[in-house]
């Protein structure tokens, strides 16, 4: 970002910021929570159980998993159901939370075991005011694996998939990614992603943290949320979701990771060449129409053997809201294909 960008723009970076990915999870979440209150979750003794003041996204039972260096990262748990693991894994925005994940959680809930992992500094996992990395985030997953003990699927959401294949390439645990319009996979339309390239967001996270109190009371106003979240649905705002979004953003510490997110430090600068083309597991990608990020690369992706895609159309980031049988249709093919058996 140029030196001559006043407060102002920095204000509107950040709010471009939260509606990456905050502003998809979105048009029905709450379409499926009578049944997932109903659901009695029979959970392994996996992690730690800690108190949270944010109350749960989903109707699961909440675990944390330390991660050394940091602290204690939330996940929710079911693990009922046969067959192999599925890990869901959210965004990252002002208030990322399990919340987003909810329709698949609520769809696959019962048939297989199923565990939410909330990224370090989001959700009900701690926000402590420490450096935020990629690699924190992918520590966070390993640390999620290491408590499952098997072989996982992973979907995952936006800047997330970046973390997921990034851990993948390591942990041959991850037998296969499902990714929900990830990012990386095109030039960015808004300056958070561009700022990252320039010297690693460094200057531009400077900038933000001089101003991070009513900087983030500003991003996380209910005016803000709820325009961005308007401009990033084809269908209307679940209420739900928003009403999720604003508890999720108003925790302790909630300011620091966001910071991290808005100024580019979470992103890989070329994310195709250094994560996504050396991918060698089953991938698919699951994509439409993306008001912050494009898919210029996708078709060069898919002529890799192991990569496929699907169009979930009309959707602006979020299909597993607003398409959610497209997307279950795409997913069960996808495992089915792996010879593994969708539900």
């Amino acid at each position: 970002m140029s030196k001559k960008h006043t407060l102002g723009l920095w204000v509107a970076v950040a709010a471009l910021g939260l509606s990456v990915t905050l502003g998809r999870a979105g048009a029905q979440a709450d379409t499926g929570s009578s049944s997932v209150a109903s659901a009695q979750p029979a959970s392994a003794q996996l992690g730690a159980v800690q108190p949270s003041g944010l109350r749960s996204a989903l109707g699961a039972e909440r675990r944390f998993v330390d991660v050394p260096g940091f602290g204690a990262v939330a996940y929710y748990l079911d693990t009922r159901g046969s067959g192999r693991p599925l890990v869901l894994t959210t965004s990252i925005n002002a208030a990322a939370s399990a919340y987003e994940m909810k329709p698949l959680f609520d769809t696959y809930v019962g048939t297989r075991p199923i565990y939410v992992l909330e990224w370090p500094g989001f959700g009900s996992s701690d926000r402590p005011d420490v450096q935020y990395t990629p690699e924190l985030m992918t520590r966070a997953l390993t640390a999620l694996l290491d408590k499952i003990g098997q072989d996982v699927d992973v979907v995952s959401l936006s800047l997330g998939s970046e973390f997921v294949a990034r851990a993948a390439l390591s942990d041959p645990r991850i037998k296969s990614l499902a990714l929900i319009s990830p990012s990386g996979l095109g030039s960015a339309r808004g300056g958070t992603q561009r700022a990252r390239d320039e010297d690693g967001g460094q200057k531009l996270y400077d900038r933000l943290k001089t101003f991070g109190t009513p900087l983030f009371a500003l991003i996380r106003s209910q005016p803000s949320v709820l325009y961005f979240l308007n401009q990033s649905f084809v269908g209307p705002v679940d209420d739900g979701l928003f009403r999720y979004s604003l508890e999720s953003s108003d925790q302790p510490g909630g300011k620091y990771a966001p910071l991290y997110f808005i100024s580019g430090r979470l992103f890989t600068p070329d994310a195709y060449e250094q994560l996504y083309s050396k991918l060698s597991i089953p991938v698919l990608v699951l994509y439409d129409k993306d008001n912050f990020v494009n898919f210029d690369r996708l078709p060069e992706w898919v002529t890799q053997g192991n990569v496929s895609a699907t169009r979930i159309v009309p959707s602006n980031g979020l299909p597993q809201f607003e398409k959610l049988p497209e997307v279950k249709v795409a997913l069960d093919g996808f495992w089915q294909s792996m010879g593994l058996q969708g539900k």
